[in-house]
């Protein structure tokens, strides 16, 4: 995907979640969302950042470099509708870049599971609508 095709989609996080679901089955519509809004989105659940880890390297020389990452964070705030849970939230995948013999990048190539990263979004507690914020999550209270 070239840069012009990136903002054309809506940035890197509407690139990476794209799908064929019906509309009435997302949990995230990536045509619905902008750069914008989503990077607002992302933000506002991983208000630490969304960290990337290179767990293994399987080849690291050209033409081609793969490796298996994992991409995690902690869902702190609310996603449409739904309260943080705190809760780990990761997923894995496998990233291969194709590379010139100076390690330029021709291009790249990802693979993963994005449903079960996505439906663990939906874990925390529906938020009322009035817009009151983010329920209590003490064990000590009833919300």
């Amino acid at each position: 995907m070239t840069a012009e095709e990136l903002r054309e989609v809506g940035g890197s996080y509407n690139a990476f979640l794209q799908t064929n679901l019906p509309k009435h089955l997302r949990i995230y519509d990536p045509e619905e969302e902008t750069a914008d809004s989503s990077t607002k989105e992302f933000t506002t659940v991983f208000p630490r950042g969304f960290a990337v880890e290179i767990l293994q390297v399987y080849q690291a020389a050209p033409p081609t470099v793969v490796y298996k990452f994992r991409h995690w964070s902690y869902m702190e705030g609310p996603f449409h509708g739904h309260a943080p849970t705190g809760e780990l939230v990761e997923f894995f995948g496998i990233g291969i870049f194709h590379v010139d013999d100076q390690m330029r990048v021709e291009k790249v190539e990802f693979f993963y599971e994005r449903g079960d990263f996505l439906s663990s979004f939906l874990k925390g507690a529906p938020l009322k609508s009035s817009g009151e914020g983010t329920p209590s999550r003490c064990p000590f209270l009833k919300e």
